[in-house]
């Protein structure tokens, strides 16, 4: 499978705005982590990119992202990307079998909370952006109340880095496309 034909199916099936931005940084991250680890750049990429196309068809645990795999299997989309995508749900209690399947899962959350936290500093930089801020912003259970805080921390420690380690790989994978996020680098 091929980016340009996931931007569509992506494009067909979220309207908002902050979807499609979503689906930018976890692609940028999973795209970083293959880098790091001599994985297939464009699949990971793939998965990042596509993993919630269908929330706002399937907003709900009941539906996403397991109707929305469905619909991807018949567009063609690959087994193994569509069960890694799978893997970013951690209530549905899935075996990762590969990488992937574990980065897809730090990736999501990280994604969103990296660039929160980016968004209500006076600079709006990643570059700038220290773990520590994003780790005192996770104390605060009001700031971005609907991102677990036990996802973004099983997240890192399910594929095995250091949940400092983590924010700042992923608020520097976030730079190429920090324009298109609504941050600085």
């Amino acid at each position: 499978m091929q980016r340009d034909r996931a931007w569509e199916i992506l494009a067909e099936f979220a309207q908002e705005e902050r979807t499609r931005r979503h689906g930018i940084s976890v692609e940028a991250v999973m795209q970083a982590y293959a880098r790091k680890l001599g994985q297939d750049e464009e699949k990971w990429g793939i998965v990042g990119l596509l993993h919630d196309f269908d929330w706002e068809i399937h907003p709900t645990e009941e539906l996403h992202p397991k109707e929305g795999s469905k619909l991807l299997e018949a567009r063609g989309v690959p087994e193994d990307i569509r069960y890694s995508i799978l893997c970013h749900a951690p209530f549905l209690g899935l075996d990762y079998t590969q990488d992937m399947d574990r980065a897809i899962y730090a990736a999501d959350e990280m994604a969103g909370f990296v660039i929160a936290c980016t968004l209500v500093r006076p600079d709006k930089s990643l570059s700038t952006l220290k773990a520590s801020s994003v780790k005192k912003k996770m104390k605060d259970k009001a700031f971005a109340r609907s991102v677990s805080r036990d996802d973004l921390r099983n997240g890192a420690a399910d594929f095995g880095v250091e949940l400092d380690e983590h924010i700042l790989f992923v608020a520097d994978a976030l730079r190429p496309v920090a324009e298109q996020l609504g941050v600085n680098p």
